[in-house]
């Protein structure tokens, strides 16, 4: 019988399946934060469990941490308190923390790749939707809720109704000025913030193999924006030559080994999914959202449309009453007085290269504060390196310290209320980034262009 990529994973991790057809799904890495795992703990003390193999735990702090003066104890009470609990409870439980001042701290869908503690064929869980960030790899990565970080910290097993399988193929050449970011929007536009509901997507064509890896996460980082349970794309030489000799990938013969394992992770041809999509890489341009989920993307030389669906009307004229914006506008023009680039989705040392390339010999505008966040401590060490900070620095943007940062406003970097954000994270819900803020997602190059002109223009004029 004909399988898919992730037929092939998803069995070779069942354990047993049970009444009803659910299954129970052994887990190969659980990745843990200072914001879902202090119940968990609380679960495990409570009824006297221990931990399982804390061998597969890999822990980190990355959401309520400070992104300037780490060195300096956290002023927020709330996540100074999260923080230490965090600290506390590996330290109780013996698992090695990756906290604030250690060479790999930073966002957990940041630090498994480039540590190489994320390969193809595994499966992978973290208390937080973005874990589909993994599936870049050829992995079955997800978020999970409190009660099966429990679950999974004491049997490494979870109990799951196996997902539908989509395909989204995507063929052709980008033109130049598009990312990969642009590619998700483009397909969260057409199919909507609830388009994948129900299903695992598989990303493959010529355009997803033309890809870097730092390209293909992002794709994958949103896959959960349309409402899908993961995303995940075949691994290739392209994702081999990434892992290779990363500090906790496969060594010697060892890596050779597991070659031989992931060159067998591919879906068959003529295997079936329950529902595909074809899109064209000529027809995606620079996107911008201009609502309040992230499927209400628009190309950047398109106008904000009427709503297609009747019974959605109130819906959707809350969501421009809160953006402030009307039917028929047009984005180009917009003032945009913050700019934020980082998050799981934009981050890694790929990005950094692409704006500072961007900037370099410009300034920013009066008008906007711009916030760079890596997304861990060594692509902030990699970018000194490379003298990216002085680029960075002479263009008047702000290059902090790695952290999740105004993603999700649960830290210090927040946007005032009423204020524009044109950010390079996952969402744009109403007061995501600060209550009252106004976000408008878009990739790094469009970003690094609104923060040089103090408005939103097409990138592809200023290449």
């Amino acid at each position: 019988m004909k399988k898919t990529l992730f037929d092939k994973i998803w069995e070779q991790h069942v354990v047993d399946t049970v009444d009803g057809g659910r299954n129970i799904l052994y887990i190969d890495k659980h990745f843990i934060h200072e914001v879902t795992s202090p119940q968990a703990f609380a679960g495990l003390e409570k009824r006297g469990v221990p931990l399982f193999r804390k061998e597969k735990i890999v822990a980190t702090a990355d959401h309520n941490v400070p992104t300037l003066n780490q060195h300096l104890p956290i002023v927020d009470p709330l996540s100074r308190t999260q923080v230490n609990t965090l600290i506390e409870n590996c330290e109780k439980f013996g698992i090695e923390l990756y906290g604030l001042g250690h060479q790999y701290q930073g966002i957990v869908h940041v630090i498994g790749p480039e540590l190489g503690i994320t390969r193809p064929g595994m499966t992978i869980v973290c208390g937080d939707s973005h874990t589909s960030t993994h599936g870049a790899f050829g992995s079955i990565a997800f978020g999970i809720g409190t009660s099966q970080v429990e679950q999974v910290m004491t049997t490494q097993c979870l109990l799951l109704q196996k997902p539908k399988r989509m395909r989204i193929t995507i063929d052709g050449e980008l033109q130049n000025g598009v990312l990969s970011k642009d590619i998700i929007l483009y397909i969260l536009s057409k199919l909507t913030a609830s388009g994948g509901t129900g299903y695992f997507i598989e990303y493959a064509g010529s355009t997803i193999r033309s890809l870097s890896m730092e390209a293909r996460m992002t794709i994958c980082n949103m896959s959960i924006e349309m409402g899908a349970r993961g995303g995940l794309i075949a691994p290739d030489e392209k994702t081999l030559e990434y892992i290779k000799g990363r500090r906790f990938a496969p060594q010697g013969e060892q890596f050779e080994k597991a070659v031989t394992f992931w060159k067998t992770l591919f879906t068959d041809e003529d295997a079936t999914f329950d529902k595909e999509y074809h899109f064209q890489a000529e027809d995606i341009v620079p996107m911008v959202t201009y609502g309040t989920n992230p499927g209400m993307g628009i190309k950047i030389t398109d106008s904000i449309p009427a709503p297609i669906d009747a019974s959605n009307t109130k819906s959707y004229d809350k969501s421009l009453e809160y953006m402030n914006f009307k039917t028929g506008n047009s984005l180009i023009g917009q003032k945009v007085n913050y700019v934020f680039i980082g998050s799981c989705t934009n981050s890694r040392i790929e990005d950094l290269r692409l704006v500072a390339d961007f900037v370099k010999g410009k300034s920013k505008a009066d008008n906007t504060t711009v916030w760079i966040v890596p997304g861990s401590k060594q692509v902030q060490l990699q970018a000194q390196r490379e003298g990216l900070d002085k680029i960075f620095e002479a263009a008047g943007f702000e290059l902090r310290e790695p952290g999740c940062s105004a993603c999700l406003g649960m830290n210090e970097d927040k946007i005032p209320k009423g204020e524009y954000c044109i950010s390079t994270s996952n969402r744009n819900f109403e007061g995501r980034q600060g209550q009252g803020a106004r976000t408008i997602l878009a990739s790094p190059l469009m970003a690094a262009a609104t923060a040089v002109t103090g408005e939103i223009v097409d990138v592809r004029a200023m290449l």
